[in-house]
């Protein structure tokens, strides 16, 4: 059997094989709360033979939020998370969430207050005033996101993913484009690390020996100005040194190198055309004008990651979770083969939910994604869907598709 369907161990929990479904920003919940989408997205998921899968991002409170299609913990969506996790698990999957804070990435209307980061500024995405966190705010936070392991072992997860990287608020204060601060929480790389070093102690007392707890952070920002991979490898050895379980290799800035997460083309018409033109016109406006500037693209291969992942692979001892461009079974069994415990993935669900029964099966050998990107366009406004399950597109749109699939057609 390949070594794909082999089970493995991530901290206290035993996953069936070592394919987990990536934190992919679903956009299924209404008014932060769960929906039917959702339990009905991540159980199919888990009934295609995923190992472990992730439901995408849950603020550890309000203020987190940056759409209103996201969670954020609190106990009143605990008994519908339950259902959710009860469902996963009878598929024979484990449960994920990843619980983090977007920091400066949203806006007063959707957090519910003026925005707050690492430092005070503009987020130009929005635009919006952006205020510091005071010390005692940032204390509160550390709190928030321990009472949100809670909850979430109280609904029935057997993971948490803590968001460190991307430029969510961990990443604002690792990295030195957003830590301006001249507190014991910026300057030198080790007061940086202190707020992610303070959540993390909370997050593992949360979790106690039942759930495991991963961390996914970057190996680079990817821009200058952002943190280096030298900086984010001494971040890396500092949450091994903490004891999580495992981390999740990754890069980007969401804010200033978005499709070096991604690769690819990001749709700008397809991101557009879902926005609401009431609410949104200056955000469209300025897409039509300066969208290929400020969100240009990356070239995509399959394991685009790979190469400096396998830097943190001889510098590290703690189990690695691989993602990124994981859509062959050869790729797939090349990433495990250099070390890593498991890899995520998540455009290949999102095209097929059975993916992974149909690798195991035999029935084929790589994804029939094409990598257009529709699906990212897309989710920013509404659920996170692929083009080929969705009637009456546009001719815009599928020109933009059929364009953005041909450039990376091999």
């Amino acid at each position: 059997m390949s070594s794909i369907f082999t089970p493995c161990h991530i901290g206290p929990i035993e996953l069936r094989n070592r394919t987990v479904r990536s934190a992919a920003f679903e956009n299924m919940c209404k008014n932060n709360m769960p929906t039917e989408m959702l339990f009905d997205y991540h159980t199919a998921v888990a009934r295609g033979g995923i190992g472990m899968t992730t439901i995408a991002y849950a603020a550890v409170n309000k203020s987190g939020v940056s759409f209103n299609g996201q969670l954020y913990m609190r106990e009143e969506i605990v008994p519908e998370l339950k259902k959710l996790t009860d469902a996963i698990h009878q598929e024979g999957a484990k449960a994920a969430i990843q619980l983090g804070h977007c920091g400066n990435m949203t806006h007063w209307y959707t957090c519910g207050q003026m925005p707050v980061g690492a430092s005070s500024g503009i987020n130009i995405y929005s635009p919006t005033i952006v205020r510091a966190l005071k010390e005692t705010e940032i204390l509160a936070l550390v709190c928030d996101f321990g009472n949100a392991v809670k909850l979430a072992k109280k609904a029935g997860f057997d993971c948490v993913e803590i968001h460190a990287g991307h430029g969510y608020l961990i990443s604002q204060f690792l990295s030195p484009y957003t830590n301006k601060r001249k507190d014991k929480f910026g300057g030198s790389l080790e007061n940086r690390m202190r707020f992610m070093r303070m959540v993390m102690q909370e997050v593992l007392q949360a979790a106690g020996n039942e759930m495991a707890v991963v961390v996914k952070t970057n190996m680079y920002d990817g821009f200058k100005g952002g943190s280096p991979m030298e900086e984010c490898l001494e971040i890396a050895k500092e949450l091994e040194s903490l004891g999580v379980h495992a981390l999740v290799l990754t890069a980007g800035f969401v804010s200033k190198a978005p499709m070096e997460i991604l690769r690819g083309a990001m749709p700008l018409k397809t991101l557009t055309y879902y926005m609401d033109m009431l609410r949104f016109w200056w955000l469209k406006l300025g897409i039509h004008m300066v969208g290929r500037w400020m969100i240009p693209t990356v070239p995509y291969e399959e394991a685009y990651f790979l190469e400096p992942a396998k830097i943190f692979r001889q510098h590290l001892k703690i189990p690695l979770i691989y993602v990124g461009g994981m859509i062959s079974k050869t790729k797939m069994e090349e990433v495990l083969n250099e070390g890593f415990v498991a890899f995520q993935l998540a455009r290949p669900l999102i095209h097929d939910t059975d993916f992974i029964n149909k690798i195991k099966a035999g029935e084929i050998e790589k994804s029939k994604c094409k990598h257009s990107n529709y699906c990212i366009g897309r989710m920013y406004s509404i659920e996170m869907k692929c083009h080929h399950c969705v009637d009456k597109l546009p001719k815009k749109i599928k020109n933009e598709i059929e364009t953005n699939e041909m450039m990376w057609r091999k």
